[in-house]
């Protein structure tokens, strides 16, 4: 059951945004700062991308964990109350994503997802160094990067930095 009523949750639901979100204004500011340039949205695109790099020919999208359904996250668990619609929202949402990732791979894009579980403060250093590496390298063509993807990679460099 809901702990908001009817009213006050779909004031807190009209209050959630699509674009400028809190990650992906960190990713922006991270991929700035390391000297990548980019056009925000893009409408011509398929999906309409957070980010584009046209001299990279990538994209970027910043994924929310509860709105596109990110399998294995505790953030995307399906609400209590009108438990069958939300099944059915976030379902679409996950075809419709893998769609437009199909849809920019034919098309010769480069596609990086980053959920916003990697978006953490002690996981910054590491998920700017994985975008950076995805946009320098045009061998690697689809890639996602998440909370778990980052803590492995900083146990690698816990353990890297241990043998030196």
């Amino acid at each position: 059951m809901d702990k908001f009523d009817e009213r006050k949750r779909s004031d807190i639901m009209s209050r959630i945004r699509s674009k400028d979100t809190t990650p992906e204004r960190l990713v922006r500011h991270l991929l700035f700062a390391a000297g990548f340039r980019y056009r925000l949205h893009v409408r011509t695109l398929p999906g309409v991308p957070d980010m584009v790099f046209p001299k990279h020919r990538a994209v970027i999208f910043v994924h929310g964990c509860f709105w596109h359904a990110h399998e294995g996250c505790s953030r995307a668990t399906v609400p209590a109350t009108n438990e069958e619609f939300w099944q059915a929202k976030l379902a679409r949402n996950r075809l419709r994503d893998s769609e437009v990732r199909a849809a920019l791979l034919a098309s010769g894009w480069r596609v990086l997802t980053i959920w916003e579980c990697a978006c953490g403060k002690r996981t910054v250093h590491c998920l700017r160094r994985l975008a950076v590496d995805f946009l320098c390298n045009s061998e690697r063509i689809c890639e996602e990067i998440d909370g778990q993807c980052l803590r492995a990679e900083q146990e690698k460099e816990t353990n890297d930095i241990e043998k030196h």
